[in-house]
């Protein structure tokens, strides 16, 4: 799948909107940005804004960094522009920058995970990760080179 300039094909539009239809719960986006956006918030925005508007389970709320910093802060975000998945709970999932890319196929995929309070993950997996005990911080950094 592609996004480009903040916009969906009309082929893609129809793969994630036949993803999305997997989803059986709630999900809210919340975007991060600043009143005079930047260059990436503005891109980052338009496209939540559209795969947003792809299921009616899934919500998009704007924020703005510096005049929320207290709702920043509670959800760790310390950059913009900052992407926050949440389900029933707030898994930790974040994106900074824009999800365009390789990225846009894992934030895609992640709401659905989101939506349908699945990881996708197998038994044993899930057993394994249950006996972690302390908070984990891990960051995937995504380079095309």
């Amino acid at each position: 799948m592609g996004c480009v300039m903040g916009m969906l094909k009309d082929k893609d539009r129809n793969k994630v909107t036949n993803l999305f239809k997997q989803i059986d719960n709630d999900v809210t986006i919340l975007m991060f940005t600043q009143e005079t956006e930047c260059q990436h918030c503005e891109m980052t925005r338009k496209m939540l804004e559209e795969v947003s508007s792809l299921s009616d389970r899934i919500s998009l709320e704007v924020h703005d960094f510096v005049a929320e910093a207290d709702l920043a802060k509670q959800y760790g975000v310390d950059k913009i522009p900052a992407t926050v998945l949440l389900g029933d709970k707030d898994y930790g999932i974040r994106f900074y920058g824009v999800p365009a890319g390789y990225e846009f196929n894992v934030l895609i995929q992640d709401i659905r995970d989101v939506g349908k309070r699945n990881p996708g993950l197998s038994e044993a997996v899930m057993a394994e990760l249950a006996k972690i005990d302390e908070p984990i911080h891990l960051q995937v950094i995504i380079s095309p080179t």
